[in-house]
């Protein structure tokens, strides 16, 4: 059954009331939900497990009622739509009490597409990395131009504070990721959404957890494809075999292409005026060069700057107000987030979960490190860390690093210890996490560059460091 809750035809009319209770409230995109559902008018309440910020305390702030674990109980109140996020299963207490009682129930992206994105020019940034930021990018660029635009986004914006709000305007940038959408739709996510503005920053194989392939995520970036309307814009990386394959299968759109490198032949390129990306130089088809300054690092940030300006491009924003809105940009939280600076050394905390993303986030740190040593702390935790999948690529993506500690998550089913092995930087293996920041603590030395890198709460290890460190200094 599905739970149709539409938003008023104009902003600012009576809202609609409604009381929702969400499965897996606390995942990036289910808080998400949560906010926008609460910003509609409608009462919130949900349930999840292992509640960490910064989504525990954004959706705390908002007056959504949080219950810890999945118990029946949760749903006696019998609200009139459960919204059930994609890590639910058969066999989930809440999940069999729902199915028993002919509760309404939907998916997170189908509840958004049908209350929120109906009449919307949706913006959409896919691939596998990059979405979070350059979304992000995306919505402050717009927002910075006086386009008021909603998002929802799978992080923080340090510009905006919250991952989701409904905007006062008919533009809306989402997030699109292709996981699965629910345990009853095992479409992606992102073929609910049905953008004007389509960007795909980049392809590769992950979530091999539901994907057997690449070719499998391929298709699905297919089905995505199909969606966006003739007089839409896709705009992807020039010379991505896995992009071009996928746009070959059959395109409708209008492309245009970013690129690296003054005569990449790319349509937005990018000239380097600083190793580390601080820097960078604007070329967009025979227009004005534009040179731009800003906080983020790394070759990687340069290119989700690229997309962003060109989906901003596409709804009206020149790129001189792009690249000002650029300088104004303060990152995002969990993406080489600066957490603080003890006995000084620095100390990060980066979302990186696959090999391309940990080696381009050590080597964009590595360029801005100087003298200093950069010191990596990683925890395999996503489902395809888990699986083995990428295991022959770890050790080459550290390769930045002047030491790294790998840890050992529990319940793992293969042991880290060839990873170690095969690392041409220094590398250890951990498997207790206050041993752990004890021997990181008694390595570092003034000047030092220290990233932990986790899709997780990684054990609280990050306010256990800085508190060790700030110890040590007293």
């Amino acid at each position: 059954m599905l739970c149709v809750l539409p938003l008023p035809a104009l902003f600012g009319e009576v809202r609609l009331k409604g009381h929702i209770h969400i499965l897996g409230i606390c995942g990036t995109f289910m808080g998400g939900i949560a906010l926008l559902a609460r910003e509609l008018g409608f009462r919130v309440t949900g349930s999840d497990t292992a509640v960490y910020p910064p989504m525990s305390t954004q959706l705390r702030a908002a007056g959504i009622d949080l219950m810890e674990g999945y118990l029946a109980e949760h749903l006696h109140e019998r609200p009139d739509c459960v919204v059930v996020g994609n890590a639910m299963t058969r066999g989930n207490p809440a999940v069999e009490y729902m199915l028993n009682q002919g509760l309404p129930y939907t998916s997170g992206p189908q509840w958004l597409a049908e209350n929120l994105l109906r009449d919307k020019w949706v913006l959409a940034v896919s691939g596998t990395h990059g979405k979070t930021t350059t979304s992000s990018l995306l919505a402050w660029i717009l927002d910075y131009a006086g386009m008021a635009p909603g998002f929802l986004i799978g992080g923080v914006p340090a510009n905006f504070s919250a991952s989701a709000r409904g905007g006062n305007s008919g533009f809306f940038v989402v997030e699109a990721d292709e996981y699965d959408t629910a345990f009853f739709d095992k479409r992606s996510k992102f073929v609910h959404y049905r953008p004007r503005t389509l960007a795909i920053n980049n392809l590769e194989f992950d979530h091999a957890d539901i994907f057997d392939d690449l070719r499998a995520i391929q298709r699905q970036f297919h089905h995505l494809l199909r969606c966006v309307p003739g007089e839409g814009l896709v705009v992807h990386p020039r010379g991505v075999a896995a992009v071009d394959e996928t746009l070959a299968m059959g395109c409708w759109t209008p492309v245009t292409s970013f690129g690296l490198g003054a005569d990449c032949g790319a349509d937005w390129r990018a000239e380097l005026l600083a190793a580390d990306g601080t820097a960078f130089r604007l070329h967009h088809s025979g227009e004005p060069a534009l040179d731009i300054r800003w906080s983020q690092c790394g070759l990687h940030n340069v290119e989700n700057a690229l997309v962003a300006m060109a989906a901003a491009r596409h709804v009206g924003v020149a790129p001189a107000v792009a690249a000002a809105a650029l300088a104004d940009f303060g990152g995002v939280k969990r993406r080489l987030e600066l957490l603080g600076r003890v006995r000084e050394v620095a100390v990060y905390d980066d979302f990186a979960h696959h090999p391309t993303a940990i080696a381009t986030t050590l080597q964009g740190l590595r360029a801005r490190a100087g003298s200093g040593r950069l010191i990596a702390l990683i925890e395999p935790r996503s489902n395809t860390m888990r699986m083995g999948e990428h295991r022959q690529q770890l050790a080459a993506a550290t390769a930045a690093a002047d030491l790294v500690y790998w840890f050992q998550p529990p319940g793992m089913n293969w042991s880290l210890d060839s990873v170690v092995q095969q690392s041409s930087s220094r590398a250890q293996l951990a498997s207790n996490i206050d041993e752990l920041v004890q021997s990181v603590a008694a390595q570092v030395q003034p000047g030092d560059q220290v990233v932990i890198m986790s899709n997780g709460g990684f054990g609280g290890i990050h306010q256990k460091l800085l508190a060790e460190l700030a110890q040590a200094d007293q």
